[in-house]
């Protein structure tokens, strides 16, 4: 018995490394392949992105004989030039839109959040009527000119910054979201905090804000990005210059070179191209890159936000 007890490890030990060396070489092998894979993915998405920059940079004479390329023959700022013509215009609406942003997102995700946590309290014996009303004004609404008229008439907006602000403050389909995402924070947490003399908005500001930050990141990129990329509101409602949010301001740009672009004719003869096709694709560059330089700092809280809010709900 004792010389059994002392073989069978002695006999059992090379198998289990030859296993271990197999799992290993399985693992290593997968990993190889399935980051093989997503770098390739990776790279055909950022195609799109590089051809965008790439044709900001290409002469239009090149773009109008040879269509768009991944690299230009020659480099061309003319495009931007262009945007860039006034630069104290371009700067002043990018402070303009920087702060509509981050005053609408942070009062969006305000008034989110704690409209959120009431309707997922069980003890709020309305959460039921008031979500069914949230929920009809994503099937129906008032319209675009009874709209217009409680804006400029009514609330007096018109020509101001809060016109720019309030209209994408509260999303219905956001509040549902930060409802379902809070409804899978356990209710022991708020009774226990309950029984400690916590009040309610103590429970919300210290408790449940800090467990909800997917939730609040997920919202507040939809927030960011609504307003960011928002022109029609300012279409819309402002009328001075220095008040033009950056989008607005580009789409002004376009429709300007859109009109120099039925010359075309004599700009070719004479061998000269007002940039156009070029000019939007700078326009998408300026637009699009502090998105893009935000957009890594919230997308681990991303996924999860969504995915918790579609389970839960």
């Amino acid at each position: 018995m004792s010389s059994n007890r002392q073989t069978m490890p002695q006999q059992s030990t090379p198998s289990y490394k030859v296993t271990r060396i197999k799992a290993d070489s399985a693992t290593i092998t997968f990993n190889v392949i399935g980051y093989s894979m997503l770098t390739v993915l990776s790279l055909i998405c950022l195609i799109p992105f590089w051809l965008i920059v790439s044709g900001s940079f290409t002469d239009e004479l090149e773009i109008i004989a040879e269509g768009f390329k991944l690299f230009p023959n020659a480099l061309s700022f003319e495009a931007y030039k262009s945007v860039f013509s006034n630069p104290e215009q371009i700067y002043r609406a990018y402070g303009v839109t920087i702060g509509v942003t981050v005053a609408g997102s942070l009062l969006g995700l305000l008034v989110t959040s704690m409209a959120g946590y009431v309707l997922s309290r069980k003890d709020f014996v309305y959460r039921n009527k008031l979500s069914f009303f949230i929920y009809f004004t994503t099937l129906f609404s008032g319209g675009l000119i009874p709209w217009y008229i409680m804006m400029t008439k009514h609330l007096g907006l018109k020509d101001s910054y809060w016109a720019l602000i309030l209209p994408p403050l509260v999303s219905a389909w956001n509040i549902i979201l930060m409802r379902s995402f809070m409804k899978s924070i356990p209710d022991s947490i708020v009774e226990s905090a309950k029984i400690d003399g916590a009040g309610d908005f103590r429970i919300y500001w210290k408790l449940i804000m800090p467990l909800s930050t997917p939730g609040l990141a997920t919202i507040g990129l939809f927030l960011a990005l609504g307003y960011w990329n928002d022109w029609f509101n300012a279409n819309v409602f402002i009328t001075s210059g220095d008040k033009y949010p950056l989008q607005f301001l580009l789409y002004k740009i376009l429709s300007s070179a859109a009109v120099l672009q039925t010359n075309n004719g004599a700009y070719l003869a004479a061998n000269i191209v007002p940039p156009t096709e070029t000019l939007k694709m700078a326009v998408a560059v300026v637009a699009t890159g502090p998105v893009i330089l935000f957009y890594p700092f919230v997308q681990r809280y991303f996924v999860k936000g969504l995915t918790i809010g579609a389970v839960k709900g």
